[in-house]
């Protein structure tokens, strides 16, 4: 990756679609289950609010502590604790949220220069071993927020 821009627009057009969705839709689908297994997609919009910041952070770590471990897991608390929350967390408040992100990510991943992507780090997760910064950007920003936008569409499927 030379520059960071596709990956910031492609970030940024992932949550214009979940608020645009979000927006088109009744509190009620918004905070439907469509099985006790999955999330409704108000529990996706809090993971996404939650998840985004934290890998923006995790790369802003490892730039003040060069080659420290990266990650976590899916019990990992502050990740379960923004799903258990949505319940008490109003609509309007996460769609405003999700319009601050856009802007977040922007600035920060915009300040992320191809020396700072191109380093390098070990992940806490053996699967991904060690890998380099652009990584986190592609698969754990990029790719997770297109996805949680796919299991978005997903839930609105199983409505009928």
């Amino acid at each position: 990756m030379t520059t960071i821009q596709p990956a910031i627009e492609s970030v940024q057009q992932s949550l214009d679609q979940m608020i645009k969705t979000t927006n088109a839709l009744s509190e009620e689908t918004i905070r439907w289950k469509p099985s006790e297994e999955e999330w409704s997609i108000m529990e996706i919009l809090c993971h996404v609010l939650e998840a985004v910041p934290y890998w923006i952070g995790e790369i802003n770590y490892l730039n003040a502590n060069p080659g420290a471990e990266w990650g976590r897991n899916h019990l990992q608390q502050a990740r379960l604790d923004a799903v258990a929350a949505a319940d008490q967390r109003s609509v309007e408040e996460i769609v405003n949220e999700l319009t601050r992100l856009k802007d977040q990510v922007g600035e920060e991943l915009g300040s992320f220069d191809s020396d700072t992507l191109a380093a390098e780090a070990p992940s806490r997760n053996p699967n991904f071993g060690t890998k380099p910064i652009s990584f986190i950007v592609n698969h754990l920003i990029v790719e997770h927020a297109s996805k949680h936008f796919g299991q978005i569409q997903r839930n609105l499927s199983k409505l009928d």
